[in-house]
């Protein structure tokens, strides 16, 4: 699908991480890399540590083993504000909205970290500030063009159709100007036209903005169609990863799947 895409070094790369609750081990010694312009999925069966590995990916999660590099920096663990800063934005399993406020506040939030201008200039809404918001207001307006949703713009979220709201809470992440994101299952729950319209925008913002994506999906024809390498977890071990169809012909990743070898 990808075949003249340029996709480029190595962004982020995680190299050993071990997580553990209480005993429990959510990830255990899990290396991979996400290269620059590529959409890289991350799947596996519930419970495979997909979800915790995003976490650990920006911030939420500290790992207790292991490190990750991301932009020639490796740390031990990443901080959520630092993870923002630095270009790393993310959407959640649950909508993660403002169920009150319209769709366009909504995505306006996805620029707070870009906002230079401090509280008390907001609250006067004097010169500097007021330039300052017209700009990101003229972003996000180019967000809601580009994710076709103009019609909803003024509507409060919570009355939306969950697959819009899934549309919206991306579009908050696109306002971030993120270099990577990290999608969360982000066609969960959706009808086939809604995954069809998401599969269409998670394919432009990659093209169109170069935006570098990792998401975990549960879908796996959706994931085998849009995305250049799968990296495959099953109760917290990497068990594949490559190609899609590199990680079709895995054995493991198929007895994984299939139940086999449970």
């Amino acid at each position: 699908m990808h075949e003249n895409k340029p996709i480029g070094d190595v962004m982020l790369s995680v190299d050993n991480i071990s997580l553990s609750f209480g005993g429990v081990h959510a990830l255990e010694n899990i290396s991979f890399n996400i290269r620059e312009h590529e959409i890289r999925a991350i799947i596996g069966p519930n419970g495979a540590g997909k979800s915790s590995m995003l976490n650990v990916i920006n911030g939420f999660y500290h790992p207790q083993e292991g490190t990750i590099t991301y932009k020639g920096q490796t740390r031990k663990q990443m901080k959520p504000h630092e993870a923002a800063r630095t270009g790393i934005a993310r959407t959640f399993q649950n909508i993660a909205l403002f169920k009150g406020m319209s769709t366009l506040d909504n995505i306006m939030t996805g620029r707070n970290t870009m906002m230079k201008k401090g509280v008390f200039w907001q609250a006067l809404h004097l010169g500097p500030a007021l330039n300052e918001e017209l700009e990101h207001r003229e972003f996000v307006e180019n967000i809601i063009d580009f994710l076709e949703i103009e019609h909803i713009r003024k509507t409060p979220v919570g009355r939306l159709p969950y697959g819009l709201q899934k549309r919206v809470e991306l579009g908050r992440a696109l306002a971030a100007q993120p270099e990577l994101l990290l999608l969360d299952e982000p066609m969960a729950g959706m009808n086939l036209e809604e995954k069809e319209d998401m599969c269409r925008f998670i394919l432009d913002v990659n093209d169109e903005f170069g935006t570098t994506i990792a998401l975990i999906e549960h879908d796996m024809g959706v994931v085998m169609d849009i995305s250049d390498r799968v990296v495959v977890l099953d109760y917290g071990k990497k068990i594949g990863d490559g190609t899609p169809d590199e990680v079709r012909a895995n054995q493991d990743v198929i007895d994984a799947y299939l139940g086999v070898s449970h």
